[in-house]
């Protein structure tokens, strides 16, 4: 596939991985040490729904009313060996609207990612947007794959399709991908959902980029370790690209 458009931009590192893997921990050090050498910037392409979630419903007054909204209105989608697909519920209007704006919030960002490339600023990315699955928590689009019961949702879905196939038309030039065990992951993040960190797990090597380089390290191992590996891949890869 090729993308002429790349060419007059700035690099862009991108870490990916479940939760746990150490995306921000490596991905930060890369950003220190790609800082020795010249402009670089870290941007974050999650949706950090969480985070979110969670000062909103810190709100006073309303906090209370949209954490039981949410609970109400989340769509009820299962982890692999769970619930065959036709159990799948359906997202509610509400619920359809939120995912679609959290899809939104992560454009923005990546806009934000773009401006910066085409200023010649090379950029570390923790997580990227992805269409090889469609599940948001591991970068995809939230409405793709459900079963949607009206109209406005159906649009939404396509509009949120249409901004992921803009966002995956612009490669990274190098992927780090972070992989770790399940238990590794729930020890280092114990606030996670167990069933839901597995099933990321499951679906991280099926993650793919539209042809971009992947290099897979094992994050496991101690952390200077995975750094320098990061280091060597990245150095690597930059190197043939501009040698090209």
């Amino acid at each position: 596939m090729s993308m002429n458009h790349e060419n007059e931009l700035a690099p862009v590192i991108a870490f990916v991985g479940c939760d746990g893997a150490g995306k921000t921990t490596v991905s930060d050090a890369i950003l220190a040490w790609m800082r020795e050498s010249g402009q670089v910037e870290s941007c974050h392409l999650g949706i950090q729904s969480k985070a979110l979630g969670e000062k909103l419903v810190g709100l006073p007054m309303v906090g209370g009313v949209l954490k039981r909204l949410i609970a109400k209105n989340s769509p009820k989608t299962v982890s692999p060996g769970e619930a065959s697909p036709s159990s799948i519920e359906a997202p509610s209007t509400l619920a359809a609207a939120a995912i679609f704006l959290l899809s939104v919030r992560r454009w923005r960002r990546y806009q934000k990612m773009m401006s910066l490339r085409r200023q010649g600023v090379a950029v570390i990315a923790d997580r990227f947007p992805q269409i090889a699955v469609a599940k948001m928590k591991i970068d995809g689009p939230g409405l793709s794959g459900l079963p949607h019961r009206n109209a406005l949702v159906r649009c939404l879905a396509r509009c949120e399709r249409l901004l992921y196939c803009y966002m995956v038309s612009y490669r990274p030039d190098v992927v780090i991908r972070l992989n770790v065990d399940l238990e590794t992951a729930y020890k280092r993040k114990p606030d996670h959902r167990y069933a839901s960190l597995a099933a990321k797990i499951a679906l991280v090597p099926q993650l793919e980029y539209q042809g971009s380089p992947i290099i897979d390290l094992d994050s496991t191992q101690p952390l200077d370790t995975v750094i320098d590996q990061a280091k060597h891949a990245i150095s690597a890869c930059l190197s043939r690209q501009r040698a090209v």
